[in-house]
């Protein structure tokens, strides 16, 4: 099953560094932010790695009452934006680790 080069030992190893690894690049990933943004920029929301919203910036000429429900909307859109940002840096982080493994496992990232 396992090359002659590759024994069940082994392989447990590398998948434990593997693991450990990973771990640090979740750790790592917690303290990057991506910016998405919605109304030209109006809305800005920034998400870390780990897809936590960290900070939303507004200009002030969207924070009109009368215009409520587009503030809503462009916040939305704007996090909405920066969460996929946030999950494609998670990805491509995460497959430099595991080569492209992570996707056939059905992990998360």
């Amino acid at each position: 099953m396992f090359g002659k080069d590759m024994n069940l030992g082994n392989f447990k190893k590398m998948a434990e560094e593997m693991q450990s690894k990973m771990a640090q690049v979740q750790d790592e990933l917690k303290e990057r932010v991506v910016e998405g943004s919605a109304g030209g920029g109006a809305v800005i929301a920034y998400v870390n790695g780990a897809q936590e919203v960290v900070g939303i910036k507004l200009n002030p000429d969207v924070l009109k009452p009368e215009d409520s429900d587009l503030l809503a909307d462009l916040i939305t859109a704007a996090v909405n934006q920066g969460l996929e940002k946030s999950r494609k840096l998670s990805s491509e982080e995460m497959n430099k680790v595991t080569g492209g493994l992570a996707g056939l496992t059905g992990l998360p990232f």
